[in-house]
C-alpha cells in the first residue's frame, strides 16, 4: 500500500490520534487478509450437514463469476452432484479403481464408492479447453479456473462452512465423462466440497514465507550496476 504523505510539522500533533487509526482501506485489507490467511482445506470425510442453501450457492457462484477471465470466455463450470445421484458416481469411482486395479478387494471398492457420499455440497469442477472465440491459451484457461475455485472455498469460509478440493485418477476416467455428459475439450479437474465442519485443524498448515516467492529480473548481460 502507498504511505500516506507527511504532514506539516504545525499539523502532526493536532492530527496523531486520527492518524493513528487505521483507515477504510486497511480495514478492508486487514478483513481479507485475515479471511484468506485463516482459510483451510477441511477434508470430505469432516462436512457434514447443513450445506448452503440455495441461495448461498448461487451466491458463491458469483464470487467464482467474478475471477479473471481473459476473452470473457468462461473456461469452467462446476456440476452439482445431487444427494439422490451421489449412487451413480459412487459406481463410477468403484469402477474406475476395478479398471486401475483389478486386485482391489471388496473393502477397497466399498471405500471408493463411499467419497460419493461425503460433504452436502458435492461439484465437479470442469475446465473448458475446446475452441473458444477468443482463442485463449489453456494455461490462462486454467489460471482462470484456479482463481474461480479460490473465490469459491474463500466464500464458504466467509459464510462459515468448511471446504476442500478433492481430485484423483477417477477423474481422469471414460465414465466420468459419460456419466457427466462432458463435450469435447471439457475435462475434469476436481469435487468441490463444501459443508458445516465437525471439528476445526488446531493449526494452519506450513505455507510458504512471502520473502521465498519474489525474486528480481537480473540484469541483461553488460547492464551497468546503479
Amino acid at each position: 500500500m502507498n504511505s500516506r504523505p507527511a504532514l506539516p510539522a504545525n499539523d502532526k500533533a493536532e492530527a496523531a490520534t486520527p492518524a493513528a487509526r487505521p483507515g477504510p482501506a486497511e480495514e478492508v485489507f486487514a478483513t481479507v487478509r485475515a479471511l484468506i490467511e485463516s482459510r483451510q482445506t477441511v477434508l470430505p470425510k469432516r462436512l457434514v450437514d447443513p450445506g448452503p442453501t440455495p441461495d448461498e450457492l448461487q451466491a458463491l457462484l458469483g464470487l467464482a463469476a467474478a475471477a479473471p477471465d481473459h476473452g470473457q470466455i468462461t473456461p469452467w463450470r462446476f456440476i452439482v452432484v445431487p444427494a439422490p445421484q451421489r449412487h451413480r458416481l459412487a459406481e463410477v469411482f468403484a469402477q474406475s479403481l476395478a479398471e486401475r486395479d483389478p486386485a482391489a478387494t471388496p473393502e477397497q471398492l466399498e471405500q471408493a464408492r463411499g467419497k460419493a457420499y461425503r460433504a452436502p455440497l458435492l461439484m465437479l469442477a470442469v475446465a473448458c479447453l475446446g475452441p473458444r472465440e477468443p482463442d485463449v491459451p489453456a494455461l490462462e484457461r486454467m489460471v482462470s479456473m484456479g482463481a474461480a475455485l479460490q473465490n469459491l472455498l474463500l466464500g464458504a469460509h466467509a459464510l462459515g462452512y468448511g471446504a476442500g478440493l478433492t481430485s484423483g485418477q477417477a477423474m481422469a476416467s471414460p465414465q466420468l465423462r459419460r456419466l457427466c455428459a462432458l463435450a469435447e475439450g471439457e475435462v475434469p479437474v476436481c469435487c468441490v466440497n463444501v459443508g458445516s465442519a465437525t471439528r476445526a485443524s488446531h493449526r494452519l498448515q506450513p505455507r510458504p514465507v512471502a520473502a521465498q516467492l519474489l525474486s528480481e529480473l537480473p540484469p541483461a548481460p553488460g547492464d551497468e550496476s546503479p
